[in-house]
């Protein structure tokens, strides 16, 4: 392999990660946010009180995407093998 094909790799690599566990960060950022607002209009400040709802949230979204994340991993290491018949 040269240069830029390693380069090409890392690139599919890196978006592969970022599709992979856009879903998953995305639900807890959003659950994360919304808990906050909760706590910031309640005017409770309890730190423990946002791991749990965040915890089942993830969880429950990972569940869902699982078989996205599987497909897309499936798709690059199917774009990995053919590179390495190519070769």
């Amino acid at each position: 392999m040269n240069g830029p094909e390693v380069l090409d790799l890392a690139r599919d690599a890196i978006w592969t990660l970022i599709i992979v566990s856009a879903p998953i960060m995305i639900v807890g950022l959003v659950v994360g946010v919304a808990i906050a607002l909760v706590q910031a209009l309640t005017q409770i400040q309890e730190m423990t009180l946002v791991f749990v709802p965040k915890i089942i949230a993830i969880f429950v979204a990972m569940i869902v995407a699982l078989p996205f994340m599987g497909q897309a991993m499936s798709g690059f290491m199917d774009r990995i093998a053919d590179s390495i018949i190519g070769i």
